[in-house]
């Protein structure tokens, strides 16, 4: 556990004894944590203003879109819960107006209005589903699927576009690569796992040197016509192998949907905590990539774009622009996660 999450976990915890009455243990792993509540009180882990009962109900969203919530969502370092504690509260008109002045800023100067916010995102166009681009069959909404931690509609002045977010927290990497698991469920394990230590011959015949291929995985179908073969020859290995799985596959289904002709323009975004200097320098030791936020949108330069921001941009754009109406709101994120303002003159923290 890195410095950052060992923090997160303590401050985590003290929160909890200061808010929340219930203090019994949740489960985890098998194991007991004071930082993990009992998974039937999940709703605990959420701000107040998105639980059940409430107009911007989270669980009724959850259930009305048959999305499966994250298996650790009441874990109270989980990346997920934290992505829907800052974000989701938005989704009425005049949060979206807030973040599409965000977005314009931090993102693409392109983008006008903000149409929706939705998590665990998948295209409701039967072409589109990830089945169908990247022949992941087996999944839905929040399981067994790349569905993106969460997506923003946008207008732009061209058009309808799409932005894709993986939302981080604590984690230090980005996963390694299933087809590199020693027992995957329900697929043959990988014969060669040194085929992913040369990415110039993944690239140029995916079906005999890339595992997925066998799985029926269609990654290198999006990306390989666009990548960069110089930025991906100075790499020690496939850039999906070790700690960059799910950025491959958000990039490759980024890239599908911009291929499409249904969207403007579409965007891969990692939404990440400025703290967390960690993540952003995952690949150096095990990929030879030095820096994601400057190097990863070199590797696949198509028509989709790579971009990166902070929560805590997020939140200071939110305390700089919103009316008092947000006030409850930038109290809860302050006091919960330690992004945001002091009440009483929202001096940053």
């Amino acid at each position: 556990m890195t410095a950052l999450a060992e923090e997160m976990k303590a401050s985590q915890v003290r929160w909890r004894r200061n808010h929340l009455s219930n203090q019994v243990r949740g489960r985890q792993n098998k194991r007991e944590y004071d930082h993990i509540l009992p998974l039937s009180d999940w709703e605990l882990n959420l701000w107040p203003g998105i639980a059940t009962g409430t107009t911007s109900s989270l669980p009724k969203y959850l259930y009305d879109n048959r999305i499966r919530k994250h298996t650790g969502a009441h874990n109270l370092l989980s990346s997920w819960t934290l992505c829907a504690n800052l974000y989701f509260p938005f989704r009425d008109l005049a949060g979206r107006s807030l973040l599409a002045g965000f977005l314009r800023e931090s993102v693409s100067f392109d983008i006008d209005v903000v149409t929706a916010i939705e998590l665990e995102y998948e295209s409701p166009n039967p072409r589109l589903k990830p089945a169908v681009l990247l022949g992941e069959t087996d999944g839905g909404r929040g399981a067994g699927q790349t569905s993106p931690d969460m997506a923003f509609e946008v207008q732009t002045s061209r058009g309808a576009g799409l932005i894709l977010v993986e939302s981080k927290f604590t984690e230090h990497h980005f996963y390694p690569c299933s087809g590199r698991k020693k027992k995957p469920a329900g697929h043959i394990p990988n014969p060669d796992t040194s085929r992913c230590r040369n990415p110039l011959a993944v690239l140029s015949a995916p079906q005999t040197q890339c595992h997925l291929n066998s799985w029926d995985r269609l990654y290198w179908t999006h990306l390989a016509p666009v990548a960069n073969r110089d930025a991906l020859a100075s790499l020690k290995c496939c850039p999906a192998a070790f700690d960059a799985y799910q950025l491959f596959r958000q990039q490759a289904l980024a890239e599908a949907f911009a291929q499409s002709g249904a969207f403007a323009t579409v965007l891969s975004c990692v939404v990440y905590d400025s703290r967390n200097g960690d993540l952003m320098h995952c690949l150096r030791r095990s990929t030879g990539l030095e820096d994601i936020e400057r190097g990863w949108q070199h590797l696949f330069p198509g028509k989709s774009h790579f971009a990166t921001f902070t929560h805590q941009q997020w939140v200071s754009w939110v305390a700089s622009h919103a009316s008092d109406a947000r006030a409850d709101w930038l109290d809860y994120v302050r006091d919960r996660y330690g992004i945001g303002w002091a009440a009483a003159d929202r001096t940053e923290l």
